[in-house]
């Protein structure tokens, strides 16, 4: 069930470009450069560890999240661990060996690697939440549904190739997944599934990567062994474009008829894609990133106040050039 997220925080808070600029405070070094006192009101300190910095969603979020958080009189700390399961679990421990974080939030490396280190927080008195997933020991989270936003994708391409290439017998589809977290697993299986089960006549070939250069150099490998392969989906936002970027390379236009590229995480240069007329990246979704920071920050602020918490539950909205201009992060 939703949330009112910004009950805390205020309704009228706007976020500004001077606003994100106070990100510089609480970048990569954070969990460890940040050992000191608490915030200026002495309330402490709250940690949002996601698994990378290198994902433009979860900085956007960051760019949110950070205002909501300082303006109850918390610092706001997080870490870069760099997709490195023992760094993230190193930057948790210091985070509770500071003695005043109120509660943390994050997206595990490896869920079973933050079991151990999410118990030593509970016992410590901090309450640990999931962002996109939960494992054993979170009190609450953030949830995305991973299948069913791979489902949405996996959809709305199948009803693409229905609609313009059913009289081809066989239409081999890439599908650049992430399968080292569960979400990126559940995404992967929702778009395999629906393809499957909509259109009859595809081939799936699965391209492992997770940032924009594993999906560009994928994608350009499978591009040699498959050069027919006109429709690309992918689990992210940043796998994916780097696969565009590859097509765009390979020569494919833009607003090329004959192909199709979608994908979940739209930010705001896949928004400027997604305008371009006829677009070739004609299956866009968004978990907006407003949406998800106010979630993420009213669950910390909850938590660290000692209040119950319950899961938030966001799911993706399709996105197309007559709606993008609602998605912008300034």
């Amino acid at each position: 069930m939703k949330k009112s997220f910004l009950r805390r925080a205020g309704a009228g808070i706007a976020i500004t470009a001077a606003a994100a600029l106070l990100l510089s405070g609480c970048g990569a070094g954070a969990a460890d450069d940040g050992a000191g006192e608490g915030g200026e009101s002495g309330k402490g300190a709250i940690a949002m560890g996601f698994a990378g910095m290198d994902i433009t969603i979860w900085n956007d979020q960051l760019k949110f999240m950070e205002p909501i958080i300082e303006a109850e009189g918390y610092e706001f700390l997080t870490s870069d661990p760099q997709w490195d399961v023992q760094k993230q679990v190193s930057d948790w421990e210091a985070w509770i060996q500071r003695g005043d974080v109120k509660a943390i939030m994050g997206f595990p490396v490896q869920s079973d690697a933050m079991v151990p280190v999410t118990a030593r927080a509970t016992e410590a008195g901090i309450p640990v939440l999931g962002y996109a997933t939960r494992w054993e020991g979170t009190a609450a989270g953030t949830i995305i549904d991973s299948y069913e936003d791979g489902y949405l994708v996996g959809t709305a391409a199948a009803e693409w190739i229905n609609e313009n290439l059913a009289d081809e017998s066989e239409v081999p589809v890439a599908v650049v997944a992430d399968k080292t977290s569960d979400l990126g697993k559940g995404r992967t299986e929702g778009i395999i599934a629906a393809l499957e089960e909509i259109s009859s006549n595809v081939k799936v070939y699965e391209l492992p990567g997770i940032s924009r250069e594993e999906g560009n150099s994928a994608a350009k490998s499978h591009l040699v062994a498959v050069p027919d392969t006109r429709v690309w989906v992918g689990t992210s936002n940043d796998n994916t474009a780097g696969a565009y970027q590859a097509l765009l390379d390979s020569g494919v236009a833009k607003d090329d008829p004959e192909y199709y590229v979608g994908a979940t995480d739209a930010t705001n240069e896949t928004l400027d894609i997604i305008k371009i007329p006829n677009s070739i990246w004609r299956g866009g979704f968004i978990l907006p990133a407003q949406e998800l920071a106010e979630s993420n920050a009213d669950l910390l602020l909850r938590a660290a106040a000692g209040e119950t918490v319950e899961d938030n539950v966001i799911t993706s909205t399709r996105v197309t050039a007559e709606n993008a201009d609602e998605f912008y992060v300034d």
